[in-house]
């Protein structure tokens, strides 16, 4: 009998013990799971307050490009952010299936198709504000020149349509992304790139 209660105590102890250790590791999981997501939004944000730092490689279509995506990504092909928008360019789902990219784990690791959905999604916004463009560029609007690579940067952050409500309201009715950056702050931070490589498409294919 008392071999027997002797047995069942150390079992109830081990049972403690490893309930107690699996809920310790679940713990250190959760907070290190919390770390990550901090750290990310972390990053996100301060991309989003990065003006000056952005490399410049010139005004060409290259030199926007990749100027958008340090802005993004900071370059990175990999990167998910804490919203859930993917890539070196920060890409939604929606807009990803609209180019028929539905396997977002194959997208994050072909470098070559986020290049070609960047160019799809510039082509289609260019179409989109194709008379906001010849109407808008030139013009100052609250105290910025408007471009054409600053509206299509602009679109990129915050849609077309955002983008189109910006310049006919002559910029009072304005957006801001969940980390704080602005149509107007794209309209002065991409201006004078030299995006006449993009063709204006309505259907422009990945």
């Amino acid at each position: 009998m008392r071999k027997v209660i002797v047995f069942l105590s150390l079992l109830v102890i081990i049972v403690i013990a490893s309930a107690f250790t699996e809920e310790k590791n679940n713990l250190n999981k959760f907070t290190d799971f919390q770390s990550e997501i901090s750290s990310v939004a972390t990053q996100q944000e301060t991309l989003s307050s990065l003006e000056v730092n952005i490399p410049f490689i010139g005004k060409s279509f290259n030199g926007f490009r990749e100027a958008v995506a340090f802005k993004e990504s900071q370059g990175r092909y990999h990167v998910v952010n804490t919203l859930g928008y993917l890539g070196k360019y920060q890409f939604g789902r929606s807009t990803l299936k609209r180019f028929k990219i539905y396997n977002t784990h194959n997208f994050l690791n072909t470098p070559e198709l986020q290049e070609d959905a960047f160019v799809a999604l510039c082509s289609l916004n260019k179409w989109i504000l194709r008379k906001d463009i010849v109407r808008s560029v030139g013009k100052k609007i609250n105290g910025i020149v408007i471009t054409e690579s600053g509206i299509l940067a602009a679109a990129h952050l915050s849609g077309a349509g955002n983008v189109k409500k910006y310049l006919r309201s002559h910029g009072q009715n304005t957006f801001k992304d969940a980390y704080g950056s602005s149509i107007q702050h794209y309209m002065k931070l991409f201006s004078g790139y030299d995006t006449s490589f993009i063709e204006a498409n309505r259907k422009p294919a990945v």
